[in-house]
């Protein structure tokens, strides 16, 4: 039997039990299926779902969102440690859930999200338009 690596490709929900972020490779299927991870900035929905080495991925951990870029593929389910060294955190500092989704619905703003290098992301709110009442009057 080759090794998860060989081919150059691993399953989605393999790979999220490898790398730690599902306990188990059942709560990881359960993860992908309710459409929780995006690969690349697509949804998947699929636990089969290929993934290479320096993918994107886009998912919930806890509280908050973490984007991550695949290093290496794991061999193994090590330890944290081993799990860790196979990608890169671009979101060390992401807002938590609650206040991404607040700055989503804000109304008549637009959002900006911007790469400014490969380890940070800016997300801007720009005010909506004045409607001719200032802040001063309420």
């Amino acid at each position: 039997m080759a090794s998860p690596g060989a081919a150059g490709s691993i399953r989605l929900d393999k790979l999220l039990w490898f790398l730690r972020f599902a306990r188990s490779r059942s709560i990881a299927q359960a993860m992908v299926a309710a459409g929780h991870i995006r690969l690349d900035g697509r949804r998947v929905a699929r636990a089969s779902c290929a993934v290479h080495a320096g993918a994107t991925l886009v998912l919930p951990v806890g509280e908050q969102i973490e984007v991550i870029r695949l290093v290496s593929l794991p061999l193994r389910r090590g330890p944290a440690t081993e799990a860790q060294a196979c990608y890169v955190r671009l979101s060390a500092t992401g807002p938590s859930l609650s206040a991404a989704m607040e700055m989503l619905c804000t109304p008549a703003g637009s959002i900006a999200l911007t790469s400014e290098s490969d380890s940070q992301l800016s997300l801007s709110v720009d005010a909506p338009p004045s409607r001719g009442i200032e802040a001063s009057q309420y």
